[in-house]
């Protein structure tokens, strides 16, 4: 791997990614995308992978075209020797790529849908969030389903869920799995006995389970018999964000 040359002002973050880059594209013939970054780097979000790159953009270190997934190029300035004719190969591959993704995505365009994940929730213990988003993760984060496994009607605003814990196990619903969900804009709009995303105000915590409405309260089920439901009072806030219409599986990604 060629290191570049420390430039004032760049801290190593900044230099890691700039190393990558040049090392991506010199190997692969495209750039890497922002989660590659992320997981090369040890950079753990990558929002905070965007920060850096928008800062490199500012500076003039690289050039960004955000029209597409790996929109990322090294300034001609700041390319070190030898990488002048890399840049010429990495561009015709990408050219080359777009073009092929374009007809591609063309073709399919009626085939699939693209269903953003919007963030993780817990299957186990709820697990602490934003209210307002479950976390929300980057524009990349998203799955391709076709549109005829999804439902026929009102797929419309339908989002993704990355699943937390094994507490919906013997529903086939694991660790690590996608839980595709339909949005519910009020509570009465759900059933007894539907696997739902529920978000818990007063604890700003959501949890993903079978929901129950009882005499007293509501009753939070798992679909694992080592553990116990959930109570919660009548008395305190509980809103429903979606229900389960697909769960996609984490190995082999096998549609449920």
């Amino acid at each position: 791997m060629m290191m570049m040359r420390k430039s004032k002002g760049l801290s190593d973050k900044h230099h890691k990614i700039m190393d990558l880059l040049h090392e991506y594209t010199q190997k692969e013939g495209y750039p890497p995308s922002i989660r590659e970054i992320c997981e090369r780097t040890g950079i753990t979000s990558t929002s905070v992978v965007n920060y850096y790159l928008n800062q490199l953009e500012e500076w003039g270190y690289i050039e960004r075209d955000r029209r597409i997934s790996r929109g990322l190029r090294i300034a001609p300035e700041h390319l070190g020797d030898g990488f002048q004719s890399t840049l010429k190969s990495a561009t015709a591959a990408i050219n080359n790529s777009i073009q092929t993704t374009v007809e591609t995505a063309a073709n399919a365009l009626n085939d699939f849908m693209h269903i953003q994940i919007i963030g993780r929730i817990g299957a186990s213990l709820p697990i602490p969030t934003p209210a307002s988003d479950f976390g929300l993760y980057d524009f990349e984060s998203g799955i391709d389903v076709a549109r005829s496994l999804l439902p026929a009607k009102k797929t419309e605003g339908l989002f993704a869920l990355e699943v937390d814990g094994t507490s919906m196990i013997d529903a086939m619903v694991n660790d690590g799995d996608i839980v595709i969900m339909r949005p519910v804009d009020n509570n009465s709009e759900v059933k007894n006995g539907e696997m739902v995303a529920i978000w818990l105000p007063e604890k700003d915590e959501a949890t993903l389970k079978y929901f129950y409405k009882e005499k007293d309260g509501y009753r939070l089920q798992p679909a694992n018999p080592t553990m116990a439901p959930i109570m919660i009072k009548g008395s305190e806030r509980l809103e429903i964000r979606g229900k389960v219409v697909m769960v996609i599986r984490k190995v082999n990604e096998q549609v449920m």
